[in-house]
């Protein structure tokens, strides 16, 4: 029923009465026990109506919150709000069918009218909480709810919520439900329960809908199908870490829990956000698409083209191929009248490619052929990849050549395979060929070349080449971990200690090149077996503090030194953070870093995100990867020097964490702390500009936050104490702090010696070292002394 105002309604008392919710406001004694009680007040503001016109206002008239009660409400067809968040171009499922615009079912809240309650002060209450509690914030809203607890029951909060639900205000709704679960007198009430998760699931709240979803369970009773529907949706829509993982957990409990059927479109959703991501990282999810896909088929449900492409395209990234398994989703597709579309051909080349199936690729590429356009560059490196398994590198370098005649161009992916395949072929005449036309093509990254012609002249023991590969990588490329170590390793070899640990040096030095477990093995074995074993020694502590693992038959020959010198064997330290970690800890808090913990909040778990598209983030990621590698699962540290480090990584639960919870992340939600002035030392702020800074054209820098107003208004007065005055500009709990003309200089000058080597360049050349920042920074004005 939609609701025009306003209307006319019987009351059923000896006078009529008329309420208007907008002459009440809140008495500003209203908390004072002291002056006046509750009653009195409200009393009073009772009396005050009996002179006002005989009406009830539209919004007290609802019995029972029917679901198109608001004109141009959302309807319930939860097809609709299927996600479309899809980063892989190609896949294209189509989430909407025509036999799923029913509405999903879910209980009706009973409410009672205010006018079938006799007591005339409790409807005059209810109304004034009505239109006064959305107009405040947590803390002030819980305060009134207290204030009220005497005589407010559950009729009357259920009648609040559902008024909050209507009305859009679902915050204040779920705090209202939150404080009337705390109180003796409260009953679970299903139907409400199942309103409010709906609600907040639609708004994508899916921390708050999840709350309201576990409280249902643990009534002992199974939330509707509406509500696994929102709540999977919901972690969908969500970009946070996890979030899939959940989803495809209440998809299971859905299935084995409630007993439901979920619609096709939900299958195709979640289908689809597993494969979103770039296959390394998708190929984890092979085991849930398999599940979906079998829901599928013996549910009767049509099965969409692209989840036979997108199983295939999982499985080709396997590291262990099941050849039959592809072989046989092959064959289905070919009975369901599917034709094979070039990505999935692709997709079998790659898997061939894996496994060096040379009779499979040739047939593949036969079909590939068949079509219009040119198979796409990566046909092409896969079919060299099938060559290079079995022996065959001339034949690879015969595909390398064919790709750029047909082509026209080569991509950057085919120069790093073939150099790749020459460089392990010990082609070394080829590989230095193409890697002279690569370097002039202008295209980038060289590094991972580089790093293969590095590694064949250190098993040729070419190193006067590989010395010179090195200082010609340094000037085209950035500094590199991986080149370090290959050259480090080259210099242990032929003896010249002295220029090893003079470059092991500048490793340490630089943090855009960092050392890492293999360096240290590299210059420890340099200095035990050229008998300095007290440089030995130190890189021994060095490695223990930072936790490196020691090569065994190097840490046998280490027991053997330390014994005659009377020296314990360190055992392996408590995990503590150093001085330098907790600042970059509360600078990158301060950028937006990501903090989880656990039900009872004494274990948590850091969360690191960098934007691929960030220059500063691309440097930085390395870098923290190193500082915090003995706080990292051993799924997040990839062996020897891995430049594949992921974009997303975290750390192991901890309680070491839970400071920095307290004071960053307390109830699950970004703040900034009372003491934050405290903690802005220069490396706090380094490390809070690198992760969530900006600088622009101009060279002002821009600083992120999220917070309260007060927590900004700390930091601008500790920027005044460092005589940097700065600007803000907010949007809700958003705010960007500029440090804007002559500020800047001072600012830098504080940060500098802070700030990675390659960030520096980027940043004094005045360059964007944002990548999903830059269209929302350039809208930001501080032109005005105004701070909104």
């Amino acid at each position: 029923m939609v609701l025009k105002a306003p209307v006319v309604l019987p009351v059923s008392v000896s006078v009529s009465v008329s309420i208007s919710v907008t002459t009440f406001s809140l008495n500003p004694n209203f908390f004072s026990s002291s002056m006046r009680s509750t009653f009195t007040l409200f009393r009073s503001l009772t009396l005050s109506t009996l002179q006002l016109p005989r009406t009830l206002p539209s919004l007290l008239h609802l019995r029972r919150f029917p679901r198109n009660c608001v004109p141009n409400a959302e309807q319930w067809l939860l097809h609709e709000d299927l996600p479309d968040n899809n980063d892989n171009d190609i896949f294209h499922f189509s989430t909407v069918e025509a036999d799923e615009k029913r509405r999903l079912p879910r209980p009706e809240v009973e409410v009672k009218e205010l006018s079938e309650v006799p007591e005339l002060w409790r409807r005059s209450r209810v109304a004034w909480l009505c239109k006064e509690l959305p107009a405040h914030k947590a803390g002030t809203l819980i305060r009134i709810l207290n204030a009220q607890r005497k005589w407010l029951r559950q009729d009357d909060a259920t009648y609040i919520i559902m008024h909050c639900l209507r009305i859009r205000e679902n915050e204040t709704a779920f705090r209202v439900y939150k404080w009337m679960m705390q109180r003796s007198w409260y009953r679970f009430d299903f139907a409400l329960s199942t309103r409010l998760a709906d609600y907040m699931g639609k708004e994508r709240k899916f921390t708050k809908c999840r709350e309201v979803f576990d409280d249902i369970i643990n009534q002992g009773r199974v939330p509707s199908e509406s509500t696994f529907h929102i709540l999977i949706v919901a972690y969908l829509s969500s970009s946070v870490q996890g979030c899939l993982d959940e989803a495809f957990g209440i998809f299971h409990q859905m299935i084995q829990l409630g007993g439901y059927q979920p619609r096709l479109s939900l299958h195709n959703s979640i289908f689809k956000a597993l494969i979103s991501e770039p296959g390394n990282f998708s190929k984890q999810y092979l085991k849930q698409a398999e599940f979906i896909y079998h829901r599928l088929v013996t549910n009767g449900l049509d099965v969409h083209k692209d989840i036979y492409g997108g199983l295939i395209w999982l499985h080709s990234y396997q590291d262990s191929i099941d050849k039959e398994r592809i072989e046989a989703l092959r064959q289905e597709m070919l009975r369901a009248g599917i034709d094979e579309s070039q990505e999935v051909l692709v997709s079998i080349l790659r898997a061939c490619s894996r496994e060096g199936e040379v009779e499979e690729a040739e047939k593949t590429w036969c079909k590939l052929s068949q079509f219009e356009s040119n198979p796409p560059s990566q046909a092409f490196v896969y079919k060299m990849e099938v060559y290079s398994k079995v022996g065959m590198p001339m034949k690879s370098l015969e595909i390398f050549r064919e790709m750029k005649l047909k082509l026209g161009k080569t991509s950057v992916a085919a120069y790093n395979k073939i150099i790749e395949i020459l460089c392990k072929a010990q082609e070394s005449e080829f590989a230095e060929s193409i890697m002279t036309d690569f370097v002039k093509s202008g295209l980038k990254p060289l590094t991972p070349s580089y790093v293969y012609l590095l590694n064949m002249y250190f098993n040729m023991e070419s190193h006067d080449k590989l010395e010179e590969a090195f200082s010609q990588c340094l000037e085209k490329c950035h500094p590199n971990s991986a080149v370090y170590s290959i050259y480090l390793d080259s210099l242990v070899k032929v003896g010249k200690i002295d220029k090893a640990e003079d470059i092991f040096s500048q490793m340490f030095r630089d943090t855009s090149i960092g050392v890492s477990a293999r360096s240290c093995n590299i210059i420890l074995n340099g200095y035990l077996y050229s008998g300095n074993h007290l440089k030995a020694e130190k890189i021994y502590d060095l490695m223990c503090q930072k936790k490196y693992e020691i090569d065994a038959p190097l840490m046998e020959k280490l027991e053997y030194i330390l014994s005659l010198r009377r020296k314990t064997i360190k055992k392996p330290m408590s995990m503590k953070l150093n001085k330098e970690q907790r600042e970059i800890l509360i600078g990158m808090l301060l950028g937006g870093l990501q903090i989880d913990s656990d039900d009872k909040n004494k274990n948590h778990i850091i969360h690191f995100n960098f934007d691929g598209n960030s220059v500063s983030h691309y440097v930085l990621k390395s870098h923290i990867h190193r500082q915090f590698y003995e706080w990292l699962p051993p799924t997040s540290k990839p062996s020897g020097d891995s430049e594949n480090i992921p974009g997303k990584f975290c750390t192991i639960p901890s309680s070491h964490f839970g400071f920095y919870a307290d004071q960053f992340w307390p109830n699950g939600q970004p703040t900034i702390p009372k003491l934050v002035h405290r903690w802005l030392s220069p490396c706090v702020l380094a490390y809070w500009y690198m992760y969530g800074g900006h600088r622009n054209s101009s060279g002002d820098v821009l600083l992120k936050i999220k917070g309260s107003r007060e927590g900004v208004e700390n930091i601008v007065k500790k920027f005044k104490a460092m005589s940097i005055d700065c600007k803000v500009k907010g949007k809700g709990k958003v705010f960007w702090i500029g440090i804007l003309g002559s500020n800047t200089t001072w600012f830098w000058k504080l940060v500098e010696p802070y700030i990675l080597e390659d960030v520096k360049d980027f940043s004094k050349a005045g360059v964007n070292t944002m990548g999903q920042d830059l269209t929302e920074t350039q809208d930001i004005n501080f032109s005005s002394e105004s701070d909104e």
